[in-house]
């Protein structure tokens, strides 16, 4: 084991609740600063789940010399703001998905981290999945064939606030950046990105999308059909269609994948992480830091550009918008 590293959250909100308690299973991971633009919230956050300092803005947290890592858990319409103010100041960062708004803002923190020699990584935490990577070693099996076809949906029904995260605009409103990502995710590195984009998005009248379906057309054939929404409820099940068989998951890790080939089914079971799967991604950047590296082997940042460029080609063609970034 390399050295204990002194972690900061940046933003007290509900997925930095699910971060910190599985950062806490990590032998090497000190849970040392929480910080939010409430004094009152980072000291509530830091009381428990254990963190050392509680910082009432972002400004002080940074210019702690003890800070190692900073895991940025603000919505995404602030990540680039957040990101580029931890690496100024020379600290890493595991920064949660979306990465920012659109490719713009990514390349000003790719370069941000590359001018202070510093470590960035998006907080994908399925690359890490051992569930999703068993899919990926399957779906290499030379007797289902080609991979022909991904469906792949994330859904769940969320009550219409246009002042809260989901709907508000100014945050990155939509569920597309939110949880659309997913389905997107998997389909780039199963068939990687498209060469035709087709959308179809229902847009409230503030500008908001709150559902998308979105096909993906590939030169060779493959196609990939790929929904998110906040209207709908579903098992949220990916599914790979082969030339002589099929894959089916959904993303918990309780559940097996089920894998049929050549007729013959099977149910693969991997082993549970300890946690959400959260301290996963965040082990894996202590790891980079024991070795010196300013970005992920695994999840680098080129995947995480393209991730964003596909995004902006799908709001592209769905018009969606967010005027204070694009």
């Amino acid at each position: 084991m390399g050295k204990k590293y002194n972690w900061a959250i940046l933003g007290c909100g509900k997925i930095a609740r699910k971060f910190a308690k599985d950062l806490s299973l990590l032998s090497n991971a000190n849970l040392f600063a929480a910080a939010s633009r409430s004094i009152e919230n980072a000291r509530a956050f830091a009381k428990e789940f254990g963190f050392e300092k509680a910082y009432g803005s972002y400004q002080e947290m940074v210019e702690d010399a003890q800070v190692d890592i900073v895991y940025i858990a603000t919505p995404h319409a602030k990540h680039m703001e957040h990101g580029l103010l931890c690496l100024n100041h020379k600290k890493a960062v595991l920064c949660e998905k979306a990465f920012a708004m659109n490719t713009k803002e990514v390349d000003q923190l790719i370069k941000a981290s590359k001018e202070n020699n510093t470590f960035l990584m998006e907080a994908l935490w399925t690359m890490f999945s051992a569930k999703f990577n068993k899919v990926l070693e399957l779906s290499k099996d030379k007797e289902l064939g080609a991979l022909k076809f991904v469906k792949s949906d994330f859904m769940f029904k969320a009550d219409y606030d246009p002042d809260k995260r989901l709907y508000n605009i100014d945050l990155g409103a939509g569920s597309l950046l939110d949880i659309g990502i997913y389905p997107i995710f998997r389909s780039l590195k199963l068939l990687g990105k498209p060469d035709t984009i087709k959308t179809m998005a229902n847009i409230r009248p503030t500008g908001v999308e709150d559902s998308i379906s979105i096909l993906f057309g590939y030169k060779n054939g493959a196609m990939a059909v790929l929904t998110s929404s906040f209207e709908s409820t579903c098992k949220n099940e990916t599914e790979l269609c082969f030339e002589h068989g099929f894959i089916k998951f959904i993303r918990e890790p309780e559940y097996p994948i089920f894998i049929e080939k050549n007729g013959i089914q099977d149910e693969v079971y991997v082993v549970q992480p300890k946690g959400l799967g959260y301290e996963l991604e965040a082990a894996h950047v202590m790891e980079c830091l024991d070795k010196g590296l300013i970005e992920s082997p695994i999840l680098p940042l080129s995947f995480s550009r393209d991730l964003m460029t596909t995004l902006d080609d799908v709001r592209q063609d769905a018009k969606i918008v967010f005027p204070k970034h694009d």
